[in-house]
């Protein structure tokens, strides 16, 4: 699609509008319009935006760019009451986002918006979503039964009578919001699965942030209604009904998500758990499980079936309070809790001397051990998540991703020699 087939045979019709606060927060957005629509195209405001609708002048409207930033997710609200008049009159709506929340984005999504670019706007992007919202009507054809073909199809097959695999079990867990625990889980899942080159690693991640997790956002997965069922009903589940809850993630990599809906966290108790981790080992090799922060009855069980539990952490007092309190915790219920592994996230540069000495008076103010350092991996973390794409997909060159694949090379290696030293 060129520039040349976007141009309405009547030159003075105004074919999409920019919404935003100030277009020219959004350079690249004026650039990408003006590319698809030459001078077809208007800007306004949010207040603007109601009024024009109605005016003779959008009678040929086919879109509009809602352009926003993390100032703006204070007036959700109006942001929803745009896209209502918009689907009012018949104009879809493409939002454009830049720091923005992932639950604020799913508001907007739910609400109608049609179409998610992030921004920066990756090349060639909305030219491509035009192209889409520019398709017959989608009761004929749409991106929907595209997407739809393979959440069915992506129902694992696992046998019941397969020789038990005495998988890897993994944990991740948050000592604070932000800290990259879901980052780290994810990458270090997508790792595994591609590590060796002839006979790879089968790989399970599962999601027990049952209210919150956002693996399947990290991913661009579908949450599914089977896997409400499986975790309410383990005494009934077998093989069968545990890969029917299951969706695979490019062919390698299994995926069981957090429920649809928010459900208490205690509505799991410590045997359903420990059924879905046993048979998540019996057909894995490495089963990673991202964990929620707050300690629950069943933090316990996967605590002490886990072969290394992952705590990630960073430089600051929050998780230094919280990683004092977590030993505390598990030290008082005589829990074990040698098995934690500190990583932390954004830690200082090879050359950063006073930011790797506060590391060392952490680990030493804390009486512990940090083992893994995990550089910043800037913007390309968040893009590659609004994507729905693991780093190795997203970035492949950033110094995060590196490092994670290092220790998933590790991680491997040392399972090919002792499966249970891990």
């Amino acid at each position: 699609m060129t520039s040349d087939t976007t141009i309405d045979s009547n030159p003075s019709a105004i074919l999409a509008c920019t919404v935003c606060r100030d277009v020219q927060n959004f350079e690249l957005l004026i650039v990408d319009m003006e590319e698809a629509l030459g001078e077809q195209w208007g800007d306004l405001g949010f207040g603007d935006a109601l009024m024009f609708f109605d005016q003779p002048d959008a009678q040929d409207l086919e879109f509009i760019a809602l352009a926003i930033d993390d100032y703006d997710e204070d007036n959700l609200s109006q942001l929803k009451e745009i896209i209502d008049a918009a689907k009012e009159h018949n104009i879809r709506t493409i939002l454009i986002a830049e720091d923005v929340t992932p639950a604020s984005l799913h508001k907007l999504l739910r609400h109608g918006a049609d179409e998610f670019v992030p921004y920066p706007l990756p090349k060639g992007e909305l030219l491509e979503v035009i192209e889409r919202l520019r398709q017959p009507p989608p009761v004929a054809q749409a991106p929907q039964p595209v997407e739809q073909a393979p959440v069915e199809s992506a129902t694992v097959a696992l046998n019941s009578n397969a020789n038990s695999r005495e998988g890897v079990l993994i944990a991740v867990h948050g000592l604070a919001g932000g800290t990259g625990a879901t980052t780290l889980a994810v990458n270090l899942g997508w790792e595994l699965a591609n590590t060796g080159k002839d006979n790879a690693p089968r790989v399970c991640l599962i999601d027990l942030d049952l209210q919150f997790g956002s693996v399947s956002t990290f991913l661009d997965l579908p949450r599914r209604e089977s896997v409400f069922e499986l975790l309410t009903d383990t005494e009934g589940m077998d093989s069968e009904s545990f890969g029917q809850a299951l969706v695979q993630y490019e062919d390698k990599m299994s995926v069981l998500t957090a429920p649809p809906d928010m459900i208490p966290l205690d509505m799991i108790q410590s045997e359903d758990i420990e059924r879905i981790l046993e048979t998540a080992r019996r057909h894995y090799d490495f089963v990673i499980v991202d964990m929620p922060s707050t300690l629950v009855q069943w933090t316990e069980t996967v605590l002490t079936a886990s072969h290394v539990y992952f705590a990630t952490l960073e430089i600051d007092m929050r998780s230094a309070q919280n990683a004092m309190r977590m030993k505390r915790a598990l030290q008082a219920e005589e829990l074990p809790f040698e098995k934690l592994r500190y990583v932390l996230n954004r830690a200082p540069k090879f050359t950063d001397l006073a930011g790797k000495s506060r590391v060392k008076r952490l680990a030493e103010s804390l009486g512990i051990s940090i083992d893994v350092l995990l550089p910043d991996g800037g913007r390309q973390v968040m893009q590659g998540s609004d994507h729905g794409l693991p780093l190795a997909s997203s970035a492949a060159k950033n110094p995060l991703r590196k490092e994670i694949g290092k220790l998933a090379d590790s991680l491997h290696d040392l399972d090919q020699s002792d499966p249970k030293a891990a």
